[in-house]
């Protein structure tokens, strides 16, 4: 790619993230009031994974939910970025599949929020975690013989080895990468501002990659999800005035496990999304230690409510976490380069 092209695709990146971020903002006022008439109060847990009472994480975030605040926000992003892909920024290759996995993981987690503002889910506040599993699983395996059958993407790249041919083994690890960004996103979405910065790094990293890999569609579309979520966070960060809720997190975790199949990087996810690891890697710990061992590793899971109950005020945790994430997706670029993604 010459610089005049890298140029232009630069330009052309900066336009779709500035108009999905205005868009966005448009769209805010709209949403707080139907939010605010309808009272789409988020309604707290009362009970964990494995049935016990939540008295830690219910006694961290007890000021919050005696003021109501609103959930489903990430429908503001979502449409914003529906809005701007399908109309500026629409290809079979590229974008097709982001945009499915971005709707369907927005479908079912907009199921989930609407169970827990109605208040019919019995202490999990919700679809119950099985059930949103098989659903985000179906749609992973859907989107996994998307890949396989009609891209024909049938190998891994492997940084600093090359392309690993895995054939129609390509259909279950994208379903899995799918299924397990979803869920790692929802379970990290935990405190003001944390999920959406932590994603918009992500997808910023990846955005770079695809740029540098001559993919101006799907750079297109990661920078126009950042853009989205700034406008996003302006709202959400400390004291938020609105959570992004399961429609927003499941959305932003599935299309960004479909991004790193797309750029051929999934083995950079783990590394990029880092934090994403980390946070549903505490929270899968806790419930085997708490069923096999019958005691906690954590003081509460995921990790920021241990920190949390540590001591760290809940800005700095979110804070830090940031930090973190933006010096991750920076390696990650850095690995693309040298390990021959790009």
């Amino acid at each position: 790619m010459t610089l005049d092209m890298l140029t232009d695709e630069l330009i052309r990146t900066f336009i779709l993230s500035v108009a999905a971020f205005l868009l966005a903002m448009f769209l805010t006022p709209f949403y707080t009031f139907v939010a605010y008439r309808y009272r789409f109060w988020k309604k707290q847990r009362t009970s964990s994974t494995t049935g016990e009472a939540l008295t830690v994480f219910t006694k961290l975030h007890a000021n919050k939910f005696k003021r109501n605040i609103p959930t489903m926000a990430g429908i503001i992003f979502v449409l914003a970025i529906v809005v701007i892909t399908f109309f500026f920024n629409l290809d079979r290759r590229e974008t097709w599949l982001p945009l499915a996995a971005l709707v369907g993981g927005g479908l079912v987690g907009l199921l989930d929020d609407i169970i827990n503002i109605r208040g019919l889910g019995k202490g999990v506040a919700g679809l119950r975690s099985s059930f949103k599993f098989m659903m985000v699983a179906a749609m992973g395996l859907v989107l996994g013989w998307w890949f396989f059958a009609i891209l024909g993407v049938d190998a891994l790249h492997v940084p600093f080895y090359g392309e690993l041919s895995i054939g129609w083994l390509m259909v279950p690890l994208s379903a899995f990468a799918v299924l397990a960004t979803g869920n790692a996103v929802n379970i990290s979405d935990g405190l003001d501002g944390l999920a959406g910065g932590l994603a918009a790094m992500a997808f910023g990293g990846f955005g770079v990659i695809a740029l540098l890999q001559g993919n101006p569609m799907i750079a297109g579309f990661c920078f126009t999800v950042v853009g989205a979520l700034l406008s996003y966070l302006w709202f959400n960060i400390y004291p938020a005035r609105f959570f992004m809720g399961d429609v927003g997190s499941f959305a932003l975790g599935t299309s960004l496990g479909v991004v790193a199949m797309l750029t051929n990087s999934l083995l950079l996810l783990p590394i990029i999304g880092v934090l994403f690891v980390v946070e549903a890697g505490s929270s899968l710990v806790q419930i085997t230690s708490k069923r096999l061992f019958k005691r906690k590793v954590f003081i509460s899971a995921p990790i920021h409510h241990h920190l949390e109950a540590t001591g760290w005020p809940e800005t700095k945790v979110t804070m830090r976490f940031w930090v973190i994430a933006a010096v991750a997706s920076f390696i990650g670029v850095v690995l693309a380069l040298a390990g021959g993604n790009v």
